[in-house]
């Protein structure tokens, strides 16, 4: 009695329970509900726990799944996941130039030791995941924060947005309806409704959603991720019956069927165990980067940790048919993705900087050489 009826999730199986799932409940955060768990037959809670996002992940995997968007720091660790995934890409690509541009005997790893194997290692790993990285970096940019933003927005104006089922019915005559907009649908209402949707070839899984207000219908959908997803959804007015929409995944835009079939892939769920298998794979891969990196950068020494610097002023002999495509590239990609291109340009900006100090620096040594020769 403490909160809204939002949905309901129909048990899939015969032996499992019906989740209803409720919002407005005190202590539940605003963007996640309370699903309640209800025998079928007998009408009896079996339990409760706290749910979020449309995958219904309950409070194991939510806390999993906070920590991947988040490390439960708040916006400031959002930011900084975005900030990761906007950089993958560029790591992963800039680690392939580099490792194809070194010729083959010193990309051997058998029969080597010390930094030449690590740096072998480093880099055979690198190129079989690097696809992978690549992949996460798209997938994960697709629901951030701005670039995120972007991205739909973009799909929005090229008309690839993901559609969705209207909900209105429109009438005036649905307001005195007892289930409309309150939450308060009996379980006869519900199966009215299910076999409406059922009738139109959803099945299992698929979730209820309550309507927003007395004119509006009841929405069912197909929450099957996996492959072949099942993502179809069709309105049911709740005073008649009918369907008054509906919506077949087949028609979506390529685009938003890209983007689900790619953030599924990218949470594990798209191809089951599979999926998951090749997820822990690149985890590791990532992990052993990291340390081999690490390890190089140790064993290169204290004289020369940081390598030898790109010489200044080296773009200037970049063909200009070349660099100036590259440079608006590289611009319209910053906007696009604003945690790219934000630390880019202070990073172009302080390492300018840095330049005019030492051009100044050398030319006031220079003078005091000059002097002390006069």
């Amino acid at each position: 009695p403490e909160g809204t009826v939002s949905a309901v999730r129909p048990s899939p199986e015969a032996d499992a329970t019906t989740r209803v799932l409720l919002s407005g409940v005190p202590g539940v955060g605003a963007d996640h509900t309370l699903a309640v768990f209800v025998d079928p037959y007998t009408a009896k809670v079996r339990g409760a726990l706290e749910q979020y996002g449309s995958g219904g992940a309950l409070p194991l995997r939510t806390w999993i799944d906070e920590f991947h968007r988040n490390l439960h720091l708040g916006e400031n660790g959002r930011l900084y996941s975005e900030l990761a995934a906007s950089w993958l890409w560029v790591i992963a690509g800039g680690g392939l130039v580099l490792w194809f541009g070194r010729r083959r005997a010193q990309r051997t790893v058998r029969g080597t030791s010390g930094r030449r194997r690590t740096l072998g290692l480093h880099g055979t790993v690198g190129v079989w995941a690097a696809a992978g990285f690549i992949f996460l970096s798209a997938t994960g940019l697709t629901w951030s924060t701005y670039a995120g933003a972007n991205i739909d927005e973009l799909r929005t104006s090229l008309g690839q947005a993901t559609p969705s089922v209207s909900a209105s019915t429109g009438g005036a005559e649905h307001a005195g309806h007892s289930g409309a907009g309150t939450g308060e649908a009996t379980a006869q209402d519900l199966d009215t409704i299910l076999s409406a949707a059922r009738a139109k070839g959803l099945g299992d899984p698929v979730e209820i959603v309550a309507p927003a207000d007395a004119h509006s219908a009841y929405v069912v959908k197909q929450i099957q991720r996996s492959w072949p997803e099942k993502q179809d959804s069709v309105a049911v007015d709740p005073a008649t019956g009918k369907v008054t929409d509906e919506l077949r995944f087949a028609d979506y835009p390529l685009l938003a069927k890209l983007t689900r079939w790619g953030i599924d892939a990218h949470t594990g769920v798209l191809f089951g165990l599979v999926n998951q298998i090749a997820l822990m794979a690149l985890a590791l891969s990532l992990i052993l980067l990291i340390v081999w990196g690490y390890r190089l950068w140790w064993q290169r020494g204290r004289d020369s940790a940081f390598g030898r610097p790109i010489p200044r002023g080296a773009w200037q002999q970049v063909p200009p048919q070349i660099l100036v495509p590259a440079m608006a590239a590289v611009a319209v990609l910053g906007y696009f993705v604003p945690l790219l291109g934000i630390p880019l340009a202070v990073f172009i900006a302080v390492d300018v900087l840095l330049g005019e100090f030492g051009h100044r620096k050398e030319k006031r040594t220079q003078r005091a050489r000059g002097g002390q020769a006069a």
